[in-house]
């Protein structure tokens, strides 16, 4: 399956309402108010801290891979009486009429790229729209195998009269690749319906040395904050001989 097409289907929802809260939005608010506006949110969806930015009245627009949380996010914002703009494209493929101050990436948001090569492309892509004093954040993560015991336990949860439901079925983690492939299997029992999508999550992680050598290759200057054992971020900025 195409990392777009992983968002699609019952999966939206199933993920919403079994993750409960939405995204916290103040690292991200402080981030586009210390850099500056216009901002961008990669890979926004239909439930990222854009759509908080947006009704904070902030300058910020959205791109999403995925036609179906495109079509969402488009849906809330029109709900919402927001006027902003969330863009169908890649992030190796951002093409965008406009440069802006701060860009960002919410929660693991990079680490759903699946490979360096295409991780290389949107950072070349971040390069290319952000402004020569802006800065771009992408929080990093490093992420566990699943524990044996937690493989085919069914996690459920109630959506007004349905039910959702989701299963980790298997995982390969592999260090010298630095990927964690997982099999989920999303379950939505509603009106007497049963329907069952299975896919495959690819979660990419990388060292601090890979990830600067990704950033330099594009002209980014990278500084590194760390916030637990396992998430550190990234700040990025044009470095000079890239101006």
């Amino acid at each position: 399956m195409d990392p777009s097409d992983f968002y699609t289907g019952i999966v939206p929802d199933v993920y919403t309402a079994l993750r409960g809260a939405h995204f916290d939005a103040t690292r991200y608010r402080e981030f586009v108010r210390e850099h500056g506006e216009p901002a961008l949110e990669l890979g926004c969806g239909d439930d990222g801290p854009f759509f908080a930015l947006v009704a904070d009245g902030l300058d910020v627009e959205g791109v999403d891979s995925s036609a179906d949380m495109v079509a969402r996010g488009r849906r809330r914002l029109e709900a919402e009486g927001r006027d902003a703009r969330i863009h169908h494209q890649r992030m190796e493929q951002l093409s965008l009429n406009r440069s802006f101050a701060s860009i960002y990436l919410a929660g693991p948001t990079f680490n759903l790229l699946p490979d360096d090569a295409t991780a290389a492309k949107v950072l070349a892509a971040i390069a290319r729209h952000l402004q020569p004093n802006g800065a771009a954040l992408l929080p990093l993560w490093t992420p566990h195998p699943t524990q044996a015991e937690q493989l085919g336990v069914v996690n459920s949860t109630i959506i007004g009269e349905s039910t959702a439901q989701y299963t980790v079925l298997s995982e390969d983690y592999d260090e010298a690749a630095r990927t964690r492939t997982t099999v989920l299997r999303y379950e939505l029992n509603s009106a007497g319906v049963h329907t069952v999508e299975d896919r495959e999550w690819i979660i990419h992680w990388y060292s601090g040395d890979d990830f600067r050598q990704l950033a330099e290759a594009a002209r980014l200057d990278v500084e590194f904050t760390r916030i637990s054992d396992d998430q550190v971020e990234a700040v990025l900025r044009r470095a000079e001989s890239g101006l």
